[in-house]
């Protein structure tokens, strides 16, 4: 496929998108942020991707909480409660006439400098505010044949360097991962952490299948995954093991079925990791084993009782 996993079917209405820039709706090619923007110039902010299903925005509570962690580790004052700031989404896909099918990056950075240094007493007070919504699709191909993943040199950091649980927009390691993944004709990085375990994708999360139970890394070493959490959640309740666990290489090429998780497509089969195919016991539309298969439907009942719970957005 070698289109990576945030590869997706274009659709025309995006060319017409309004986006909200600090609460503005503008048209897409009108978009703009200063280049003295701290985004910009340093990767100095946070951000959420959600997705709106049948009018509700799936897990925003969670993606909320974790863009607001994230900007009070880097001291980044939002400006705004999470009440305004659901309102500004909503207003935002209200203005678009969106209720389904959509994808947001929510953007939040420290807002123009004085200067281009990194200092943030340079920061002139005031946070930006960037709201992307756009209807994607996943392209179908991703199911029906699998991913390939490769395995890359680029090493996931610790805590003790950048702290994996910031979603920052600093994503260079990744980035660098994506590269290597890419030359080697593969979709998406497979990275492990600097002990040499599986720790995660460049932009998702890694699971494998291993008689019957479900393992994924022990999170020390990757993004607070909301799909992550909500699929192991879901195997819980589902009665299927699942186990955050140190593994290596030698469990992921033995494994019975292998996907990959992620708030644009959700639970995506895995068809090989360097070059070693793993079982396809899916159908001509989608090589999901049982298990996988199971699981997303777990998860996607999560995500209706999630949704159950939320006024309907206007």
């Amino acid at each position: 496929m070698t289109g990576g996993t945030q590869d997706y079917v274009g659709d025309p209405r995006n060319d017409q998108v309004l986006i909200s820039v600090n609460g503005v709706l503008v048209p897409r090619d009108d978009a703009k942020v200063s280049v003295f923007d701290s985004g910009f110039v340093l990767g100095d902010g946070v951000w959420e991707g959600l997705r709106l299903v049948d009018g509700r925005l799936a897990f925003l509570d969670a993606h909320l909480d974790r863009l607001y962690d994230g900007a009070r580790m880097l001291m980044i004052d939002i400006g705004l409660t999470r009440a305004e700031l659901a309102a500004r989404l909503a207003a935002c896909l209200a203005a678009n006439e969106m209720q389904d099918g959509v994808h947001i990056r929510l953007m939040v950075t420290r807002g123009p400098k004085r200067s281009p240094y990194q200092d943030p007493r340079l920061s002139l007070g005031q946070a930006t505010i960037v709201i992307i919504p756009e209807w994607k699709q996943p392209r179908p191909e991703m199911f029906a044949k699998g991913i390939t993943l490769f395995t890359v040199h680029v090493r996931r950091t610790g805590p003790a360097d950048q702290d994996p649980k910031l979603n920052s927009h600093s994503k260079i390691n990744d980035i660098l991962a994506c590269i290597q993944a890419t030359q080697a004709g593969a979709d998406e990085a497979l990275m492990l952490d600097d002990r040499g375990f599986v720790a995660t994708c460049n932009s998702t999360h890694f699971f494998i299948v291993r008689d019957g139970e479900v393992w994924t890394s022990g999170g020390g070493f990757c993004l607070r995954g909301i799909t992550r959490g909500a699929v192991i959640a879901a195997a819980r309740s589902g009665g299927i093991p699942v186990f955050e666990r140190d593994f290596s290489l030698f469990d992921v090429y033995g494994a019975q079925e292998a996907f990959v998780t992620g708030t644009f497509a959700g639970l995506t089969p895995v068809a090989s990791v360097d070059g070693r195919p793993l079982p396809m016991l899916g159908d001509a539309d989608d090589a999901s084993g049982p298990i996988t298969r199971r699981l997303r439907d777990l998860y996607r009942d999560l995500i209706r009782q999630d949704a159950a719970q939320q006024e309907r957005l206007r």
